[in-house]
């Protein structure tokens, strides 16, 4: 059983995996640097477990089995014991990749107990020297993505997916598909009637391989809408079947016409507003209302900030948290209710949908528009919405709210322990204007100011944003008679 074996059919290894033996399943590709490493540590892994089958599984050429165990990035790994999924590990992580070997597979020499959850225990000494010198070749780490793209290469990508409404990266053309798994993708978007570009991979191997590393997706065909990855075959198969992609297209215009978002209609006035609501009721109207104003900055969003479940929500919670915004959300998939009254309360087809102060502001085009032409940052501003000042960004602005500045338990008039009143008094008597906080009322700075000065005590005494020193140092040098000269340079 020694060895690694290379799996060619869904069957073959559903017959494997079915004897009940333990079975370690490696995910590939020939353009990821990464799995070629942990090929080396899988091989060396195979001759230390010789009780176990290890199957290699080259992504892109077998999309039934990738898309099967959910595989979005190489190396990917998948173990399996009495037939059944026990375990899976994402990226190059030879310590990890042995441990879980070591688990299922039991130990090196049947009859020894199992090893300590340790590389060199877990795996024997050939993977050892195997890792030692794989991290020797890339740095002393190993990285578990794939290398970066130039930015040319990732400028043409960015332009081609964005070029249609709804894209197909595919093998071969609508017409002549040359493979089952674009065919089954094509056959759908036509049941869907949604008009949608594509392009054949199999003509330009720049943005064949390309493409992976962009979308972090292993395999063909993949389907984009708007400019974000929906997924392979079976994901769109599930999508279609529970009339999640027929949405999906509908929320975002895509088969009613070509064009972006909808904008909000225009009222008679001339400006673009939320349209009084029609043949919603007094109650679901006032609930909307009050969900909507019931933060200053809100997201009606699929899924959560954590964990969006579109792309295009994932987009505007991405956009909120680079301009430090605060902001809540409400996940429209939990409450249909909502899901299907905001549409007609505000007017907008589609979702995300993001509201300022109870302003309709848009969907997530508008939303990424207005970012890169600095108006999103000018609206929040118009309407009062501060940015949220960054840990760093405070202490900062604490330790140069005064030339001297002092951080201590208590305050001046009442310290809160002998160390911060001693650094007190010493500043008193050189004469010195100094200004304090009080850490134990702010844990945040107390625990995040440790870190930034990298010195672990309190008090801290500060100079001009430059850390001074703590109790013994300020009183060392109020004795020789040079903290007034430190504190005036």
């Amino acid at each position: 059983m020694a060895g690694v074996k290379e799996v060619q059919s869904k069957g073959e290894l559903d017959k494997i995996v079915g004897d009940g033996s333990p079975v370690i399943l490696h995910f590939w590709a020939s353009w990821c640097e990464a799995s070629k490493h942990m090929d080396q540590v899988f091989s060396h892994l195979s001759t230390d477990f010789p009780h176990a089958h290890f199957l290699r599984v080259e992504a892109e050429e077998q999309p039934e089995i990738s898309e099967l165990h959910s595989v979005s990035a190489v190396p990917y790994f998948v173990f399996f014991k009495e037939g059944m999924t026990v375990d899976t590990l994402e990226g190059a992580d030879p310590s990890s990749l042995a441990n879980k070997v070591a688990k299922i597979a039991g130990s090196i020499t049947p009859g020894d107990p199992a090893a300590p959850a340790s590389l060199g225990m877990a795996a024997g000494a050939t993977v050892l020297e195997a890792v030692q010198e794989l991290a020797r070749e890339n740095g002393g780490t190993l990285q578990g993505s794939s290398s970066g793209l130039d930015d040319r290469l990732t400028k043409r990508l960015q332009q081609l997916v964005a070029s249609h409404p709804v894209l197909l990266f595919m093998k071969g053309t609508p017409d002549a598909p040359q493979c089952g798994f674009s065919q089954k993708v094509v056959d759908i978007l036509k049941k869907e009637k949604v008009k949608f570009g594509s392009f054949d991979i199999l003509t330009d191997n720049e943005v064949r391989e390309g493409l992976k590393k962009f979308s972090n997706w292993p395999t063909y065909p993949q389907l984009y809408c708007k400019g974000e990855l929906l997924g392979g075959c079976d994901i769109v198969i599930t999508m279609h079947e529970s009339g999640e992609l027929t949405e999906v297209f509908k929320d975002h215009g895509v088969g009613i016409s070509d064009s972006r978002e909808a904008k909000p209609n225009e009222t008679a006035g001339g400006k673009g507003g939320i349209a009084q609501p029609s043949g919603l009721s007094d109650v679901l109207t006032t609930r909307l209302s009050g969900l909507i104003n019931s933060s200053p900055v809100m997201l009606f969003m699929k899924g959560t900030t954590n964990e969006p479940r579109c792309g295009f929500s994932r987009k505007v919670v991405e956009i909120l948290k680079q301009e430090k915004v605060e902001f809540e959300s409400f996940d429209i998939l939990t409450d249909d209710e909502v899901r299907q009254g905001l549409k007609v309360y505000s007017n907008w087809s589609s979702y995300p949908q993001l509201y300022i102060k109870g302003e309709l502001i848009g969907g997530s085009d508008i939303v990424l528009e207005m970012q890169k032409s600095g108006e999103f940052r000018k609206v929040l501003t118009e309407k009062g919405i501060h940015r949220k000042e960054s840990l760093e960004d405070r202490l900062k602005n604490l330790l140069n709210s005064s030339p001297v500045m002092l951080f201590m338990k208590g305050t001046p008039d009442s310290p809160r322990c002998g160390f911060s009143s001693k650094v007190v008094n010493a500043l008193k008597e050189e004469g010195v204007d100094f200004g304090s906080f009080d850490i134990l009322s702010d844990e945040e700075v107390r625990q995040g100011l440790k870190t930034f000065s990298n010195w672990p005590t309190y008090p801290q005494l500060y100079y001009k944003g430059e850390l001074v020193g703590g109790c013994d140092i300020v009183l060392e040098l109020h004795s020789a008679g040079e903290l007034k000269s430190t504190l005036s340079e």
